[in-house]
């Protein structure tokens, strides 16, 4: 199994030097794929509107600007986003940033998507919230037509490309690996019909896991495409809710129990979540490393 650490924003407190570390010993350590979280912003509840899941004052560095930090401290970890809001993201604009991204760090890029779940994050970047998911299959056709074409041409109901060039293409070109986030029956759908993997949130119950890796199996089958081209990686656990939650990242046979049972279900990846770790009592930058380091050693030993 390989494995991708989800990359602590918080990391930031200590200050710069402190965020090269954790990119550096997180590539030294040996896992195979640093990803970011994405939110622009979080927003306060209303009158009109509920709290949203995480904390308003929620501390989240922009994932592409953090992404490209790491990529010039770092030389061979894949470099990826867990999950990009893309529909709330202008397509041209994202399909140079990746580009330039891939680049700059030698081909490295895999890009994950989703179409999120905050309509207030929406409208205040100026996008349409109710449209996102019609957007969201443009948009991924945009991408790759911006990182593999020589000349575009793009016209949908939401965007409209004529005649254009975008230069230099990434490494990777066209094959820029671009993986989708969500558990919805849309989400499953477009993964299985235009995405190359799936990342997946934590899922306890396997069984349900399994049948949402089936039913993406069967989307891309009848869209002409061989089901073993598409990645899976899914989340070791859920972000701690209470005090039993923060326990799970405090005992690396916790892990790996869970990891087992991931890598059984059909998993290729498994994705650790740094800012869990955190909020577990790992508050540190060198705490975190320690930690990171020790659950490395026992999945890279007992996992296949």
């Amino acid at each position: 199994m390989k494995l991708s650490v989800e990359f602590p924003s918080v990391a930031y407190r200590e200050g710069p030097a402190a965020v090269r570390k954790l990119a550096r010993a997180i590539e030294d350590i040996g896992y195979d794929q640093l990803d970011m979280f994405d939110h622009v912003l979080m927003g306060y509840p209303t009158d009109t509107r509920e709290a949203p899941m995480y904390p308003p004052q929620m501390p989240i560095m922009e994932a592409l600007m953090t992404l490209s930090y790491a990529a010039a401290v770092t030389e061979r970890i894949g470099l990826g986003t867990e999950v990009l809001v893309l529909p709330q993201r202008q397509p041209t604009l994202v399909a140079k940033q990746i580009s330039t991204l891939d680049t700059l760090s030698g081909g490295r890029v895999r890009l994950g998507v989703g179409v999120g779940w905050q309509a207030s994050e929406y409208e205040a970047l100026g996008e349409e919230f109710s449209n996102r998911g019609q957007r969201m299959d443009d948009c991924i056709h945009i991408l790759r037509q911006y990182w593999r074409d020589e000349r575009i041409d793009f016209d949908s109901e939401h965007y409209a490309i004529e005649a254009m060039a975008m230069e230099p293409k990434p490494p990777q070109g066209g094959a820029l690996p671009i993986w989708i986030g969500g558990n919805v029956p849309r989400a499953l759908r477009r993964v299985g019909e235009l995405g190359d993997g799936w990342l997946a949130t934590a899922i306890e119950d396997v069984a349900i896991a399994r049948r949402c890796v089936e039913k993406i199996h069967g989307y891309a089958e009848a869209a002409g495409r061989d089901p073993a081209d598409i990645g899976l990686q899914m989340m070791l656990d859920v972000p701690p809710r209470d005090e039993a939650g923060k326990q799970f990242y405090k005992n690396p046979d916790n892990v790996l129990r869970r990891a087992e049972v991931v890598q059984e279900a059909g998993f290729q990846w498994g994705a650790l979540n740094a800012t869990a770790m955190f909020q577990a009592g790992y508050r540190s930058v060198d705490a975190l490393i320690d930690q990171l380091g020790a659950l490395h050693a026992t999945l890279s030993r007992e996992l296949n």
